[in-house]
């Protein structure tokens, strides 16, 4: 898991204007490229099923956008770019070395601070919504995780039963 480094409370945050993480009620099944396609259709559940009476808990989504931002902070778009452009596209052969390579340099990273902080503020205010003895899921949900051409569901860690940071 990435590092997370301190967090400050003495940041305020607007969550309609956060870049790094979306509110279920903000977000729907046209979102896929921000949010990803299964918190796309949480927002989407939370937002038609919750007014008919069906009750879909809140959460939140981080965004592509603090994915690239991890990126760019931590200087490793471009060293990702070159492992992903020796990957072996017909054969595979190296496969394995080139996604051990990959997940080593994005484990190495640390978060930016305003993304991090942004994560903790909004699971804090799921705290005040729903009681501090809260657990949470932690999923992936890639913006091509189910296109037409490929799926990736299923492959990507998810930790559950999360009740702090």
């Amino acid at each position: 898991m990435a590092n997370i480094p301190g967090t400050s409370n003495s940041i305020k945050f607007n969550i309609h204007m956060d870049t790094y993480i979306k509110k279920f009620d903000e977000i729907g099944i046209g979102d896929i490229l921000e949010v990803g396609g299964k918190n796309a259709s949480l927002g989407e559940m939370r937002q038609k099923l919750t007014a008919q009476g069906i009750p879909i808990p809140d959460g939140f989504a981080v965004t592509a956008k603090a994915y690239w931002e991890l990126l760019e902070q931590n200087s490793i778009k471009s060293k990702l770019t070159s492992l992903l452009a020796s990957l072996d596209n017909v054969h595979y052969t190296n496969l394995y070395e080139i996604g051990k390579r990959s997940r080593d340099l994005i484990l190495s990273t640390i978060i930016p601070l305003p993304v991090s902080n942004s994560i903790v503020q909004h699971f804090k205010e799921l705290k005040l919504q729903y009681g501090q003895n809260i657990s949470v899921a932690v999923r992936s949900s890639a913006t091509a995780e189910d296109l037409s051409g490929a799926s990736f569901a299923g492959q990507q860690e998810s930790y559950l039963n999360i009740d702090r940071f």
